[in-house]
C-alpha cells in the first residue's frame, strides 16, 4: 500500500445531507444523525460544525491509492482478474474493536499525513492501471462528496466503481452516489443488534436495509460475513442470516464468511478455528446458498467457484489472483448453466 506523505490540510468544503437547529447542525448522511454543536465533529470525526454549517474535513484527502486485484475488495463475481485503484482516507462511523484498519479509520484528519488527489486526477491514475475505481480502507460513506464527485467522472470515463462499506449510510445519500455505483461488498457483521451494539457502537437494520436497496438499484452486491470466535460465529445466526440472505436476495447471491484474527482491542480472541468456518459454509450450502467462499484461510476449493448445476470449475482462485477455467461469458461451458457474474 502506497501511504502518500504529505501533510494534511484541512479543505473546507460544505458537506451533503445536513439541517441547522440553531448553532447547531444534525448530520443526516447515515443513521446516527449525530447533532453537532458548533466547532465540534460528528461520530465518524471528519465532519465538523462551523458557525452553522457542516463541513466535510477531507475532501479529496487520501490516505492510501493502490491498484488492487478486484479479488482483495472481496468480490468474487465482478469482472475477475481485473484490477481496481483503491482509494481511501481517515475516519469511520463504526467504532469497531476488532478493526483491521484501526490506524486510519479512527485516525483523526489533522494527525495523519494525507495527499490531495482530486476527482480528475483520480480518475486519470485509475485509467493508466486499472479497470475502475473503488472506495475502500475505511468507511466510504463518510468520504461521500468525494467519492460521489470521483465515481461520477469515473462513470463518464468508461471505469466501474466499487463501495466496500458496512452499509451505515441513510436512504437518500445511498439512491443518490447509488447513481454511479456498479458493485457494491457490504460487511455485514452480524444479524445481532446487541453484537453491534458491543463491537460497532451502531446497530443492525439499516445495515440490512442498505443491503436491500442497493440491490433494488440494481447494484451487483456481495457480501461479508467476518466470524468471530463466541461473538458471532453460533451456527443458529449463521442459519438466520443465510436465510434471510436468501428470503431477501435468492439462493444465487455471494456471501464470504471470513477469518478472524486478533486485532486492535479484541486480542483476548483465538482467531477463527478452519474446523469452524468449514461447519459455517456446510451450513450455508445445506440452507441453500450456491456461492459460499472462505476468506483469510489457506488456499483450497473453498475460494474456487464451481458450477451449481453440474460441478465444473469456473473460477480457480490462489491468494487474490483469479484464472477463469469453465466459463463462456456469464455461462457454464460444459453444460450452459447460466452463473450470476459480471465478466
Amino acid at each position: 500500500m502506497y501511504i502518500y506523505l504529505f501533510k494534511f490540510k484541512f479543505v473546507e468544503l460544505e458537506a451533503k445531507y445536513w439541517e441547522k437547529l440553531n448553532d447547531k447542525v444534525k448530520c443526516l448522511l447515515c443513521p446516527h444523525k449525530c447533532i453537532i454543536k458548533n466547532r465540534q465533529r460528528g461520530l465518524c470525526g471528519v465532519r465538523e460544525n462551523r458557525e452553522g454549517k457542516l463541513y466535510t474535513l477531507i475532501y479529496a484527502s487520501c490516505s492510501s491509492a493502490y491498484p488492487d486485484p478486484i479479488e482483495k475488495k472481496p468480490l468474487f463475481h465482478f469482472h475477475p482478474n481485473s484490477f481496481v485503484y483503491s482509494l481511501g482516507t481517515v475516519g469511520c462511523n463504526f467504532k469497531c474493536l476488532h478493526c483491521q484498519n484501526y490506524t486510519i479509520s479512527q485516525a483523526k484528519p489533522e494527525d495523519y499525513f494525507l495527499s490531495d488527489i482530486p476527482p480528475e486526477i483520480a480518475v486519470e491514475n485509475a485509467k493508466k492501471c486499472c479497470d475502475g475505481i473503488a472506495f475502500t480502507y475505511n468507511e466510504p460513506t463518510i468520504w461521500w462528496e468525494y467519492a460521489y464527485d470521483t465515481a461520477k467522472i469515473a462513470k463518464e470515463n468508461g471505469l466501474y466503481t466499487v463501495f466496500v462499506t458496512n452499509g451505515y449510510i441513510n436512504e437518500e445519500p445511498l439512491e443518490e452516489i447509488a447513481k454511479y455505483l456498479d458493485a457494491v461488498n457490504v460487511d455485514v457483521k452480524s444479524m445481532s443488534n446487541d453484537f453491534y451494539k458491543e463491537i460497532c457502537k451502531a446497530s443492525v437494520e439499516p445495515v440490512l436495509h442498505a443491503c436491500k436497496l442497493y440491490k433494488e438499484k440494481k447494484l451487483h452486491i456481495e457480501m461479508t460475513y467476518l466470524v468471530i470466535p463466541t461473538k458471532n460465529d453460533d451456527l443458529k445466526e449463521i442459519k438466520e442470516f443465510c436465510r434471510w440472505v436468501i428470503e431477501e436476495f435468492g439462493e444465487e447471491q455471494v456471501v464470504h464468511f471470513t477469518a478472524f484474527y486478533p486485532h486492535y482491542k479484541m486480542l483476548n480472541l483465538p482467531p477463527t478455528p478452519f474446523k469452524k468456518l468449514i461447519e459455517i459454509y456446510n451450513v450455508a450450502k445445506k440452507e441453500g446458498l450456491q456461492y459460499v467462499y472462505l476468506g483469510n484461510v489457506p488456499h483450497g476449493d473453498y475460494e474456487n467457484t464451481y458450477c451449481p448445476n453440474c460441478g465444473n470449475l469456473l473460477i480457480e482462485r490462489h491468494g487474490f489472483s483469479a484464472k477463469i477455467r469453465g466459463l463462456d461469458e456469464n455461462r457454464c461451458n460444459k453444460c450452459g448453466y447460466k452463473i450470476p457474474i459480471i465478466i
